[in-house]
Order: C-alpha cells, then sequence, then structure tokens
C-alpha cells in the first residue's frame, strides 16, 4: 500500500490489541530486521543507556521485549489494518520507563499511578495518514476498559 493512493476512511477499520504471546510474531513483522530504529525494539526507556547498547548487539533488545511479554507484563498496543500490523505504540506503567522515571525533566508531581507512552512506530507505508492519532485513540479506549 502507497500512502499517496490512500482514502483515510481506512482508519476507522484499524483495529488495536496488546502486545501479548499471541501477536508476537506480528510485532516482529512489523519492526522488521532492523527492530524499528536501529535494533531498539521499544527497549531505549526501559533500559540503562549502556545496556541499551549492547542490546543492540546480538538481538539483546530483542530477546528484552520478549522476556516481557511472555512474562505477561504491559508494553504497548499493536495496530492492525486488513489484520497486517503498521502501528505500535509503548504504552506501559512509568515505572517501567527508566529513563522516564529517573528524568529530572520529567519528574513525578505526586504518587499517583501513571502511565506513560515513551513511543510511536508506524509502518512506512502509512504514515502522515493520522494513524498515530488513531492509535492514541485506541491506546485511550484501552485503558478505559481496564480502569
Amino acid at each position: 500500500m502507497v500512502n499517496e493512493t490512500i482514502d483515510t476512511e481506512f482508519l476507522d477499520e484499524l483495529t488495536f490489541e496488546p502486545l501479548t504471546k499471541a501477536n508476537w510474531n506480528q510485532f516482529v513483522q512489523l519492526f522488521g530486521a532492523k527492530g524499528a530504529c536501529g535494533n531498539c525494539w521499544c527497549m531505549y526507556y526501559r533500559l540503562k543507556k549502556a545496556d541499551f547498547v549492547e542490546g543492540k548487539l546480538d538481538d539483546g533488545n530483542k530477546d528484552s521485549m520478549k522476556e516481557l511479554v511472555w512474562a505477561n507484563k504491559p508494553t504497548g498496543i499493536l495496530g492492525f489494518y486488513e489484520g497486517q500490523p503498521i502501528a505500535w505504540c509503548a504504552f506501559a506503567p512509568r515505572e517501567d520507563f527508566m529513563k522516564i522515571e529517573n528524568s529530572r525533566v520529567h519528574k513525578r508531581i505526586d504518587d499517583e499511578a501513571v502511565w506513560s507512552i515513551p513511543c510511536f512506530f508506524i509502518d512506512k507505508n502509512f504514515r502522515r495518514l493520522g494513524v498515530s492519532v488513531a492509535l492514541l485513540n485506541g491506546v485511550i479506549a484501552y485503558a478505559k476498559r481496564k480502569k
């Protein structure tokens, strides 16, 4: 699918589900050989810098994400169009994202439980079409159902 020819009505057909063992292979398909971006596998905000850099080699970050999924930890939401994975949003409790939790810029203002969204990844064929907004709305709907 080439984004210049897509009518944005397809956004109404998007479906969203949390990353689980059952859809792990679709997550891997979406992230591709490069792990979305430089073998990140959406672990950048979850690890110390040295651990993240080391994890870029030999599928370390991919394996770390898989461990989280297999442990049934919240990791994020996948977006699908016609059954194909086209979007990802990292979504988990703030404390799961070490770089946010320890940030001086994003300091906690209270002790309330907060979930954070540090990252989106959209398939290159679906960028600039409103998928990230639809995905964010899907995350919000999911969070309300789980409340």
